[in-house]
């Protein structure tokens, strides 16, 4: 329970900095143009199945890096998107956690979920994948809007695999 009680209080040291410059270790940064191709390829990707879904990429601050909102997806799917991105970025790197579906399974059975759901934007609940550069979170790709979170996660999936040549080995 006191490892417990760390992370906790880890948590929400990262609510309370969210607006303060945080970097990857390595000091990576996913350029622009990586952010765009992925968020493109996750928007078609669900658009080839008839899903109208908001693409979102996040820096290792949690800020928008990059948001698609798809023709005829409903107005929520900005925030579902980003807050399930901004999941992954600031939950990943502490739990070692790679997608927003680990997330939840992590806070299905835990006594201290309720404190977690007052964390600002922390939305656990799948459709979001970590990217990742010499094995460590760089970003993180949410999408919002298919129907049912596995769908948005294999929509994320697509939008991170497009771009892991391109990035440091």
């Amino acid at each position: 329970m006191k490892k417990f009680t760390q992370v906790l209080f880890i948590v929400f040291l990262f609510a309370s900095i969210q607006n303060s410059v945080q970097a990857a270790a390595s000091g990576y940064t996913l350029p622009l143009n990586l952010a765009v191709k992925a968020a493109n390829e996750a928007v078609r990707f669900c658009g080839a199945s008839g899903y109208h879904i908001t693409a979102t990429v996040v820096n290792m601050s949690g800020q928008i890096k990059v948001q698609l909102k798809g023709d005829r997806s409903t107005v929520h799917t900005k925030d579902t998107a980003f807050r399930k991105a901004y999941t992954v970025v600031t939950l990943g790197p502490v739990f070692k956690l790679d997608t927003s579906t680990q997330v939840a399974r992590l806070m299905m059975n835990n006594p201290s979920k309720p404190a977690f759901l007052t964390v600002p934007m922390i939305t656990p609940l799948p459709g979001a994948v970590a990217i990742k550069a010499k094995n460590e979170i760089v970003a993180a790709i949410g999408v919002g809007g298919a129907p049912g979170g596995d769908k948005d996660e294999a929509c994320a999936k697509a939008g991170m695999l497009i771009i892991t040549d391109k990035l440091p080995k």
